[in-house]
């Protein structure tokens, strides 16, 4: 036997507002909605034209679907879905104030850097930074690269690009590192200050001749970093450059994320068409 599915929730709604449009209610007249007992609906337009005996009076848009056994999934938890779905415009309208806050910020940062230098608005050292005014020697640069390699053990987060027989070409890494974290931020603090999210560091190394851009892309829920390697801020190079590398030539870096990026829960990152997802922790 086949049956025809019911109306679902919004089909519901604009049934029962048809409903109210075919009563020929005047403009700022009420209507009564609700359920009988037995499963009927009805819209009244006063309490003494209900058909039955202890009704339930919802509003309109909480009528539920006609029968709702047919659904391919429970009406309640339709319910509770349509409220928790990211989607849903009326969760869609926090998510995307965040968005445009977290992208005004960047933009405003952005400009600050490539402000001419003496204007009040300037931002110092936004351009570039070398590893000795953030008192870094060649020794805690190898210091470095070792915890990057190191803690590839408990907290992967390694991007490879591979040639067709399976030998390595490029790879970038990243980790997170507390003691260049606090190095970093108090390098900065008379250098303007960072943004108060976490550091990373990253490797790159190649087994040929190579280009790298660090085109890195931080992903978590519905929020997006890409930090822009003119601005030391946001991405410096410690050690290497950016640009056409040779074989065998390592690239260390640091990326300085916003705050609403939090390291302590998961995140996607991407390089150029790759992903990971990386939970680094703090």
């Amino acid at each position: 036997m086949l049956f025809k599915l019911p109306f679902d929730l919004r089909a519901t709604r604009l049934c029962a507002l048809g409903l109210g449009l075919g009563l020929g209610l005047g403009q700022g007249a009420s209507a009564l909605t609700g359920i009988c007992p037995d499963g009927s609906m009805f819209i009244v337009k006063k309490e003494s034209d209900i058909p039955c005996r202890a009704p339930k009076l919802v509003e309109p848009g909480e009528m539920p679907p006609i029968r709702p056994e047919y659904l391919p999934t429970p009406y309640t938890w339709q319910v509770y879905n349509e409220a928790q779905n990211p989607n849903n415009p009326y969760n869609l309208i926090d998510a995307a104030r965040e968005v445009r806050a977290l992208r005004e910020a960047n933009e405003a940062r952005s400009q600050q850097a490539n402000a001419p230098q003496g204007q009040a608005q300037a931002e110092p050292g936004a351009g570039t930074v070398k590893p000795l005014d953030l008192g870094v020697d060649e020794a805690e640069l190898r210091d470095l690269y070792q915890v990057v390699e190191l803690s590839q053990a408990a907290t992967p987060a390694t991007f490879k690009r591979e040639t067709a027989d399976g030998r390595g070409v490029f790879e970038v890494r990243l980790a997170h590192s507390r003691a260049f974290e606090a190095r970093l931020d108090q390098a900065w603090r008379s250098r303007g200050g960072l943004p108060r999210g976490g550091a990373l560091v990253f490797t790159a190394l190649s087994k040929r001749p190579e280009r790298f851009h660090a085109n890195l892309t931080f992903v978590q829920d519905h929020l997006s970093f890409q930090p822009e390697t003119s601005n030391a801020r946001q991405l410096g190079i410690l050690q290497g450059r950016l640009g056409e590398l040779v074989a065998d030539e390592l690239v260390l870096g640091y990326v300085v994320l916003p705050e609403a990026i939090d390291l302590s829960r998961p995140m996607d990152v991407y390089w150029n068409d790759r992903r990971i997802e990386v939970l680094f922790g703090r």
